[in-house]
This record gives C-alpha cells, structure tokens and sequence, in this order.
C-alpha cells in the first residue's frame, strides 16, 4: 500500500508532503485514469460484454495527455538536484551566474538554470617527470618516456633529472569552471616552467642539498601565477620526489661524488690536526712570553731590592761602622755555620790544629752566643 492510501485514524487522507509523495501520486491517478479507459465491463450476472468502440479524438487526447505528464514528470524530476558532501553546486541562470549551493537537496527553475557540480574537498595531484602505476603502500612507477618533462640545466651548465609532484584542490568553484578553459593543463605547463627557471638559477651542488627550500619558492610562485589567471585552485604541495644526474653520466657523477668526500675527509682531518696542534703551540709561546716577562720582572725587583738594601746598610755603617762591621759578620756566621761539619779553631800559638766542638754529634747545632774576640 502507497503512502497516499493510508489514512489517519479519523478518516481524512492526508496530503503529500514530499516531492516524492507528489510524483507517486500523480503516476497512481495516470495508472487508474488508463485502467478504467481499458477495462471492459461486466455484467450483473458475471458475464462479460464487448466494449464498445472509442472515439478516435478522445485516444489522440489521452496520448497527448500521457505525454505531457511525462513532460511534467520530467520538470519536476529535473527541479530537485542533490550535492554530495564534499560538492559545491554552481549555478547558472540563462549563462549568468546565480548562486553557490552546499550540499543537500536544492530547487532550480527547469530550463532556465543549470547546474555544474564541483568537488572542493578532493585533492588533485600532477605528476612530472614519472607517473604512478598502481598507487597504495607499495606503489610502482615509471619513469620511461618522461624524459622531456625532467632534465634540466642547472646555473652550471650540468645537466640534472628532476621528478617533482604538484598537489592542489578548488578554492574558488566559478573560477575553477569558467575562467580558465583547462585549469589541469594550466597547472602542469606553469609548474614544469616555474621549476625549470629555478632549477636553473642554481648551481647542482645547491640543488641537490637545498630541494625543501627550492620546492617551497616554486610552490610560492606558482600560486601567486595561478591567482594571477583567476584559475580558482589552492596549491597544497610542492614535492620534488627525486633529484639524480641522467643514467649515462652517473657513474662518473659517482666517482666525482668520491673524490669530494674524500677532499672533504681529507680538508677535516687536516682541520682537526690544526685545531689540536696550532693552539697549543700559540698556548706554549704564550707562556713562556709570560714566563719571560715574568722573570724579567723578578730580577728587576730583586736587583732593586739589593740595591735599596745595600743603600740602607751604607747608610748605617757611616753611621756606625764598626756596629755594622761586627753585625754583618755575625749575620754572615749565622747563615754558613750551619752548613759546615767541622770546625776548627787555630791558634796562633798552637802548631797543630785543636778541634773545637764536633758539630756531627750535635747535629750541626751551634750555639747563638756570638764568640768574642778581641780587637
């Protein structure tokens, strides 16, 4: 049973509230309206008579009504579009842009307007220099035929093989539709452009170890073209996904590649030796410059020192001289007995020698009591 014959509990059929309701309802009224023009008619007793004969105007006018019910059918059905998730719907009345509708269900005057569906939220990706076979975790590529798209000339005049993606997305759906005729075609001839001249401002050796920062100012630049065209795209990425001298000439690069490491190895194996070596004999003439300074400054004061003393011991042996003599003297004592084992006193009467005191036994201990003696 349909919808349009259930009835509410108190009788009253109720009214279509959808589209949908409508368009069944109607193909139910067209299907009973042709069943009753065909069916024959039966009798009381269950017998069934002849139809008779129809007019042939009254046919010619159900079919002229049958089939502007399937032209109307046809409008309605052509009234209602839906945009899926992740669309934009743009829409033109008599070529002229109307409106932008988001997802969901819409009305649109039949005929008049027409509708283009676009997908902003798919991420688009052009690839050069290689295309992708059977992409997933592990894809495959291939790299044969793409030649033109990839080699370039670096600053240097060498020659480099290039492969980079370009990804991108809607940003602006009209735009996008109808004011770039073949925005894919744009992106790609822009993007092999863009990365050509920068390529080529670059010697090879910068190329090489500089890809983030080179795909970050071509990514830069092709947008900044793109907006430029009004071409109605977002540039999400820029990846150069291999950078390789061509096949031919790569052992040789291989082997330059060797000799440049081992220069450098070389260059820093000679750096640390100067770093372990030069310093430290900077260091060592440094000291002993100071050493020299240092002792030059020593003997100076030491020199001064004498001579100030040797002032002040002139001037107290004018003052007293024969108190400095005998002072010196003892002072001179005191700092040599010390140092002597024996010690002997002769006399001027004595013909042989008198040992005086055996300063082994008492373990070079001498008296401090000066020794007098006479004038």
């Amino acid at each position: 049973m349909s919808n349009q014959d259930q009835q509410p509990p108190w009788g009253q059929k109720r009214n279509p509230q959808t589209p949908e309701e409508w368009v069944a309802l109607f193909i139910k009224k067209l299907q009973d309206y042709f069943s009753d023009a065909n069916k024959s008619k039966t009798s009381g007793s269950g017998q069934s008579t002849p139809s008779q004969p129809g007019n042939p105007v009254a046919g010619i006018g159900k079919i002229l009504t049958f089939i502007l019910a399937i032209l109307i059918l046809q409008g309605i059905y052509a009234s209602f579009y839906k945009i899926s998730p992740g669309e934009v719907g743009v829409v033109l009345r008599l070529g002229q842009y109307s409106r932008t509708t988001q997802s969901g269900l819409h009305f649109k005057v039949p005929m008049i307007d027409a509708l283009y569906k676009v997908d902003v939220q798919k991420i688009r990706k052009e690839e050069f220099g290689f295309r992708s076979r059977s992409p997933g975790q592990q894809s495959t590529f291939d790299r044969s035929g793409f030649e033109m798209e990839s080699l370039m000339l670096t600053a240097d005049t060498n020659v480099i093989n290039v492969a980079w993606i370009v990804q991108y997305r809607v940003s602006d759906p009209f735009n996008f539709l109808f004011k770039v005729k073949d925005v894919r075609q744009a992106v790609r001839d822009i993007s092999e452009s863009i990365t050509r001249r920068v390529i080529g401002n670059m010697d090879f050796d910068y190329v090489l170890g500089n890809r983030d920062l080179l795909a970050a100012d071509a990514k830069k630049e092709l947008q900044a073209q793109l907006n430029k065209l009004e071409a109605g795209v977002a540039i999400g990425t820029v990846q150069f996904q291999d950078i390789n001298p061509p096949e031919p000439v790569k052992p040789a690069f291989n082997e330059v590649n060797e000799a440049d490491q081992d220069m450098k190895r070389l260059v820093n194996e000679a750096e640390e030796t100067y770093n372990k070596i030069i310093p430290k004999a900077r260091g060592n003439a440094k000291k002993m410059i100071e050493e020299a300074h240092g002792y030059a400054v020593a003997r100076v004061n030491e020199a001064q020192g004498e001579t100030e003393r040797f002032l002040a011991i002139l001037k107290e042996y004018k003052n007293a001289p024969q108190v400095t003599r005998r002072r010196m003297y003892l002072e001179a004592m005191q700092k040599i007995m010390p140092g002597v084992a024996s010690v002997y006193v002769i006399d001027e009467d004595q013909k042989s020698p008198l040992p005086l005191l055996n300063l082994s036994t008492t373990q070079g201990v001498i008296s401090s009591k000066p020794i007098q003696q006479g004038n």
